[in-house]
């Protein structure tokens, strides 16, 4: 999906614009995930654009996890996205507190990642996607086929900013950074 590309490559512009220095960035994918491939399609070629180098990293269990961040912080990661996967939504607070314990600053795809923490997320909202799943359970129990129904995509996407976590990083926001964001954090 184009949205879905965008979203991406506009995480890891975020993320430089936030660590201007850095070279070296972290990607953590679930290769359980049937959309990990394209995922990491789509963040190469951002990165290839943006002449940053990659460290793509798989992870689906808590011990997995655990030896992805050792292996981001050893090899000194300037930066982390990790993107959207069921699993890393479902182990938030391990991920957040994993990014927080190696000091690496971290880009997420989900709002949620923010508020339990951790630096920066971008993505899609879920309250709007919610909103439109209500709208089309609304139009099949009145009758209306399903399949009759057109794709509808989420168009309304949230950007925020945890101003505490930029601060135990020691990263300073800039202020056209913030100004952007749809949700600051203090």
């Amino acid at each position: 999906m184009r949205s879905c590309r965008l979203a991406r490559s506009k995480r890891l512009r975020v993320l430089r614009q936030l660590v201007p220095t850095a070279v070296q960035i972290g990607v953590l994918l679930n290769l359980n995930n049937p959309i990990s491939e394209a995922q990491s399609k789509d963040i190469q070629e951002a990165a290839r654009a943006m002449s940053l180098k990659l460290h793509i990293l798989h992870a689906a269990t808590e011990e997995t996890l655990g030896t992805a961040f050792a292996t981001f912080a050893e090899r000194r990661t300037d930066g982390l996205l990790v993107d959207a996967d069921p699993y890393f939504n479902s182990r938030r607070n391990l991920v957040v507190a994993l990014t927080a314990r190696h000091g690496i600053p971290a880009m997420y795809e989900q709002r949620e990642f923010a508020l339990a923490g951790g630096l920066m997320s971008y993505g899609t909202s879920l309250i709007d996607s919610y909103r439109h799943v209500g709208i089309y359970s609304g139009r099949i129990l009145t009758g209306e086929r399903p399949t009759d129904l057109p794709v509808v995509q989420s168009t309304k996407f949230e950007f925020v900013i945890n101003l505490n976590a930029a601060k135990a990083l020691g990263l300073e926001v800039p202020l056209g950074l913030s100004a952007g964001a749809t949700e600051v954090l203090e």
